[in-house]
């Protein structure tokens, strides 16, 4: 489903001049899944008045991460509902395309799965803003025939298959994890992205830390070229589809997705070790502790420089915590040449912050405390205009 809405959504903006109204999908709906806001008391007295509409409709356009926007998708469809005189767009595109067109000003907000490079923040201090407002998991997903179980995998084991060192289910390193079956002897087909994605990259981090001797820095990154590639048992596939599809059609395969897209699909998903060695499954609990230990690390203002933000929540340090969490950024400016435009990307932050973590798809997590008052004081940044400190 995650392909139908972003296509629509790319149809959508040609055809409408870069709108999208979120529409039914041949009677498939967004699923829900309702998650207290146990800060909201707080945010009220942070929030203070809402802003209220006082001209013509505004337009707000964004593009970027495809990790969000099932997500996105669903907060857009109940925003404007409760605000028709905003009408706002959201491209999926990818995450360093979406950087692109929102530098080139052609849209107003991107969506980026890693934040901004330290350069890059060093460059535009005090003009950008950057909120890492979403979690979300990169899983790893397999067809091992006969299997019913949870696959427990480490880094080690999985770096290992992905260097193509690790070629057969059976090798002991894989058995030493699941003592409780016996593996075939089986070659393991290889499945990764082909296309430069920000899920490539939080899974190429991992693999780093989890096992720096065997995943060098160098292997991290949006496109990397795995050792693995070169060989016959090696598949690509183009995003989340791509690689899925390959997965549920080749017997003995493992690949990653993204986790909302492996509960759409009803794609096994395995359980990894943590820097404690538990073996953990994404879960809300799992994937908020994550965030919890990395949250510490985040910038006090949005104005702040994020770009480790990654490094923590990715394999952080916190028991129970799955391994492969990660945040989901959005970036804006810190002011607008249109008031309008302050005034309504501000009101978008701010029902972001009180109402869109009780409507979230499956597959995603609310932020820490912490991340939600980002929020808010990025949207009062707006109100105010000119530069931001941090």
């Amino acid at each position: 489903m995650n392909s139908i809405i972003y296509s629509l959504s790319i149809i959508g903006s040609i055809v409408a001049g870069a709108t999208f109204l979120p529409i039914s999908l041949n009677g498939v709906e967004m699923r829900y899944l309702l998650h207290g806001l146990s800060v909201l008391a707080l945010l009220v007295l942070v929030v203070g008045v809402i802003y209220k509409p006082t001209s013509s409709t505004v337009l707000l356009q964004g593009s970027g991460a495809t990790f969000p926007l099932p997500q996105l998708m669903a907060w857009i469809k109940e925003f404007m509902r409760e605000y028709p005189w905003v009408v706002v767009s959201y491209r999926g595109i990818g995450s360093g395309a979406g950087q692109s067109e929102f530098f080139s000003h052609v849209t107003d907000f991107c969506g980026s799965d890693p934040p901004l490079t330290h350069e890059q923040w060093v460059k535009l201090h005090g003009r950008v803003m950057q909120v890492p407002y979403l979690l979300g998991a990169v899983v790893v997903t397999y067809n091992l025939p006969g299997f019913h179980g949870t696959l427990n995998l480490s880094g080690r084991v999985l770096a290992l298959i992905y260097l193509g060192r690790i070629a057969y289910w059976d090798d002991p390193r894989i058995q030493e994890l699941n003592p409780g079956y016996r593996f075939p002897h089986k070659p393991i087909i290889v499945v990764y992205r082909a296309d430069a994605s920000g899920t490539q990259y939080i899974f190429t981090l991992f693999l780093h830390k989890a096992a720096p001797d065997l995943w060098p820095w160098s292997l991290v990154s949006k496109a990397p070229k795995y050792p693995v590639m070169s060989s016959p048992r090696a598949r690509g596939g183009k995003g989340n589809p791509g690689v899925a599809q390959i997965i549920i059609n080749t017997p003995y395969s493992i690949g990653f997705v993204e986790w909302g897209y492996a509960i759409e699909e009803h794609l096994p998903v395995a359980a990894i070790e943590n820097p404690y060695g538990e073996l953990v499954k994404p879960s809300l609990e799992s994937i908020v502790l994550a965030a919890r230990a990395a949250a510490r690390h985040l910038p006090a203002t949005p104005c702040g420089d994020f770009s480790r933000d990654l490094y923590y929540i990715v394999y952080a340090k916190e028991h129970g915590a799955y391994p492969l969490a990660s945040w989901t950024h959005l970036v804006l400016w810190s002011s607008y040449q249109s008031r309008s435009k302050s005034r309504a990307l501000a009101l978008l932050l701010k029902w972001i912050a009180f109402k869109g973590y009780s409507v979230l798809v499956p597959g995603y997590a609310p932020p820490p405390k912490k991340v939600r008052l980002l929020l808010i004081e990025a949207a009062n940044q707006l109100l105010r205009g000119g530069v931001c400190g941090g």
